[in-house]
C-alpha cells in the first residue's frame, strides 16, 4: 500500500467500469516483517488493470502478529464487497463491532506499522502495534471527501486465542485506512444529483440539477451503491440548499441486491412502498436524478423505469431527463467572449475554430466605455463590464441599439488592484462581484443585474477576495481569497432568505478549501458540474494548470496541456467546449486532442457565459 502511482486525475467523459470482466488477483498479505526495530510501511498492492478484481487472502495458519496486521491492511485495499476477508483477521467480537463503512482515512503513503516495545509480547498472548502516517483526506460515512492534514496514529491490539493458538486483532480503529495510491486505485468520484431548492433557472421556470460528488469503490457494484447513496440524501454540506424528489425512507425493494441494465440499456429500479404513491411529475424527477447520477458508469444506462407496489410508476429516457432539469454540463454556449485590443466586448462562435471576432451588439461592443473585464449572462442576452480603471461596473443588453446608462456600482479603491473583480452571473440572472477596496472590502450581488447592490454575508471568510465565479447551478460559488501573500481557492454554499426586516438576505456559508496542494491560485473557472480548472503553483514550484473537484480532491484524467504565462482561464461547464486562456501570447484555446492555438494576440479577459 504506499507507492505513489500515476493516475489520480479524472478521465473526462469516459465511463467508470461498474463490473469486472478480466480476472481475479489475490493479495498474499503475509509479507515478512520484524517484530521490532524501525518504522516500516505496508507495501503497496501491485498496480492492476482497473477491470481486474482484487481479493485478499485469509490469514495463514500460525501467522505471527506482524503478518496478521499486514494481511489485514492489505485486505482493506481489496475488492471484497463486505470486507469478509478482512474480518477473518479479527476476533469474533471485534468482527461484530468493526464498521468499515464509517470512514476511509487516506494517508500520503501506506500506513507505517510501529511495534510498541513495552506492551505485550508473543509469549504473553498480547501484542500492540501503532499504525502511523500523514493524513491527506477522510471520506466520511456519507462518502464525502474532506481534505485533512496532520499526523495519523492509531493502535491495533492483538490477542492469541487460547484454544486455537491463532493471533487475531481485538482492538482497532473504526473505518478503513490506506495510502493515497491505493485509494486512487480503489475509489472513484461520482456525482449524484439533487435539485436546487430555490433556483428557477431563468425563463420559463425550470428545475436546476446540482451535482453532489461522493467516492465509491470502483469495482464493488458502484451502480447499485450510487442509487442507494442517492436515496440516502445529499451530503451534509450541500443539504441546506438542495432537495430530493425521493420520498423519505425510499429504498430498493426488499430482496433486490444489485441493479443491472438490460441489453437495451434500460435500468429497472424496484422501489419499496414509500414511493408507491408518487405522481407522474415527481416520478419523472426521481428517474432524472438516477439518470444524471449514473451517466458516467458502465454499463450505459439510457433509460430508467421505476417500479413500486407491483407496477411501473414511470419511465424516462436520457433526453427526457434533460427536459426535467437544467444542468450546466449540457448547456451549450453560443459564443466565446473577450475584450479586444480596443477594449471592446467581442465574440466568436463557441463551436468554431475561427479567429476573427465580431463586436457584440449593443453599447458594450461599440467602444463607448473601455473595458478591462466582462461577464455574459447565461442566456447571453446581457453583459456586465468593468471599466478600464476597475472603478465602475456597467450592465448592458446584447441587442442592437441598447444603451449603457450609468454604472450600477462604483469602487472607492485607490489602486487598480483594490477595485472591482471580474463579475459573474448566476443561474437566476443575478450578478456577483467583489469590491477589493481595503477600506470597504465586500462581496456583492445585484438582483437581476440592477438595483441597489446587496452585501453578501460570508462568515468564515478570512482574507480579501481576488476572484469570483458562481456555478451554473446557482447554489455554489468559487472564490480566490488572498491572505498573507497566499491566494487560495474556496468553495462556498449560497443561501438565500429574508432578514427580520423583510429585506432579502444572501450569504455564503461553510467555505471549503479546494486546493490544499497549491500555495498560490492565480486564475480559475468552473469546468463541469463539480469540477474547476485552476492555474497556480505549489510551494517552490512553477506555474501549472490542473483540474480540481469542489471537495478538494483530484479528479481522474490528465491535466490540460502545459501553457506558460497564463493570466486568466475560461472554461465551460460543457466539457466539449475548448479551454480558453489569456496568456503572454494573447487569447489562446485548447481544442480536444490538440495543442494550444492562438485566437487573438491583442485580446484579454476571455469568458464563456456565466
Amino acid at each position: 500500500m504506499g507507492d505513489d502511482r500515476e493516475g489520480g486525475a479524472r478521465r473526462g467523459p469516459g465511463r467508470v467500469m461498474a463490473y469486472a470482466a478480466c480476472g481475479v488477483v489475490l493479495l498474499a498479505g503475509c509479507a515478512s516483517m520484524p517484530d521490532s526495530g524501525d518504522l516500516r510501511g505496508v507495501e503497496s498492492t501491485p498496480r492492476q488493470d482497473t477491470q481486474v478484481r482484487v481479493f485478499a487472502m485469509p490469514p495463514q495458519e500460525d501467522a505471527r502478529p506482524n503478518a496478521i496486521v499486514q494481511g489485514f491492511l492489505e485486505a482493506l485495499t481489496s475488492d471484497d464487497p463486505h470486507y469478509e476477508t478482512a474480518r477473518k483477521y479479527l476476533t469474533a467480537e471485534a468482527a461484530k463491532t468493526w464498521e468499515p463503512e464509517r470512514s476511509t482515512t487516506v494517508l500520503a503513503e501506506g500506513p507505517g506499522i510501529e511495534v510498541e516495545p513495552d506492551v505485550g509480547r508473543e509469549e504473553t498472548d498480547d501484542f500492540l502495534f501503532t499504525l502511523t502516517g500523514t493524513r491527506v483526506a477522510t471520506v466520511d460515512a456519507q462518502q464525502s471527501y474532506v481534505p485533512t492534514g496532520g499526523d495519523y496514529a492509531q493502535a491495533v491490539h492483538l490477542v492469541r486465542d487460547r484454544k486455537t493458538e491463532q493471533w487475531r486483532i481485538d482492538g482497532l480503529p473504526q473505518g478503513v485506512v490506506m495510502g493515497k495510491s491505493d485509494f486512487q486505485r480503489n475509489y472513484v468520484s461520482v456525482d449524484k444529483y439533487y435539485f436546487a431548492s430555490h433556483t428557477t433557472g431563468g425563463t420559463p421556470p425550470q428545475t436546476v440539477a446540482v451535482a453532489d460528488p461522493v467516492y465509491v469503490r470502483k469495482r464493488v457494484d458502484p451502480m447499485t451503491n450510487m442509487v442507494r447513496s442517492l436515496f440516502s440524501g445529499p451530503t451534509a454540506w450541500l443539504g441546506p440548499v438542495v432537495r430530493s424528489s425521493f420520498p423519505t425512507g425510499t429504498e430498493l425493494r426488499k430482496g433486490v441486491t444489485t441493479l443491472t441494465p438490460d441489453d437495451q440499456s434500460r435500468l429497472t429500479v424496484p422501489l419499496n412502498d414509500r414511493a408507491a404513491r408518487v405522481g407522474e411529475t415527481v416520478c419523472g424527477e426521481m428517474a432524472a436524478q438516477i439518470l444524471f447520477t449514473l451517466k458516467n458508469l458502465t454499463p450505459a444506462v439510457d433509460e430508467v423505469a421505476l417500479e413500486a407496489g407491483g407496477e411501473q410508476l414511470c419511465a424516462l429516457t436520457e433526453g427526457g431527463a434533460d427536459a426535467v432539469a437544467a444542468r450546466g454540463s449540457v448547456r451549450h454556449p453560443g459564443y466565446l467572449y473577450f475584450v479586444d485590443g480596443k477594449h471592446r466586448l467581442v465574440r466568436i462562435p463557441a463551436d468554431s475554430d475561427g479567429t476573427d471576432p465580431d463586436a457584440v451588439p449593443g453599447a458594450l461592443g461599440e467602444g463607448g466605455k473601455q473595458l478591462q473585464s466582462v461577464a455574459v449572462s447565461r442566456d447571453e442576452h446581457r453583459a456586465a463590464g468593468v471599466g478600464i480603471d476597475g472603478k465602475a461596473l456597467y450592465v448592458g443588453s446584447l441587442a442592437s441599439g441598447g444603451s449603457l446608462g450609468e454604472p450600477v456600482l462604483l469602487s472607492g479603491g485607490a489602486k487598480a488592484d483594490d477595485r472591482l473583480t471580474t463579475p459573474s452571473w448566476d443561474a437566476e440572472g443575478d450578478l456577483w462581484v467583489a469590491d477589493r477596496d481595503p477600506g470597504n472590502a465586500r462581496l456583492l450581488v445585484l438582483e437581476d443585474g440592477a438595483g441597489e447592490p446587496l452585501k453578501v454575508d460570508a462568515p468564515g471568510l478570512d482574507g480579501r477576495i481576488k476572484d469570483v465565479r458562481v456555478a451554473a447551478d446557482g447554489v455554489r460559488i468559487a472564490l480566490v481569497v488572498e491572505k498573507d501573500g497566499r491566494q487560495s481557492l474556496f468553495i462556498g454554499r449560497i443561501e438565500r432568505g429574508e432578514r427580520t426586516s423583510g429585506e432579502p438576505s444572501v450569504s455564503v456559508q461553510e467555505l471549503r478549501f479546494a486546493t490544499p496542494e497549491l500555495e498560490e491560485v492565480t486564475a480559475m473557472s468552473w469546468a463541469g458540474d463539480s469540477r474547476l480548472v485552476v492555474v497556480g503553483r505549489e510551494q517552490g514550484g512553477v506555474q501549472q494548470m490542473r483540474y480540481v473537484q469542489v471537495d478538494g480532491s483530484t479528479p481522474e484524467g490528465p491535466p490540460p496541456a502545459a501553457l506558460t504565462g497564463v493570466k486568466e482561464i475560461a472554461a465551460s461547464e460543457d466539457d466539449q467546449m475548448p479551454l480558453v486562456a489569456y496568456s503572454e501570447d494573447g487569447i489562446v484555446r485548447l481544442p480536444s486532442g490538440a495543442q494550444w492555438q492562438k485566437v487573438d494576440t491583442e485580446g484579454t479577459a476571455p469568458v464563456y457565459p456565466g
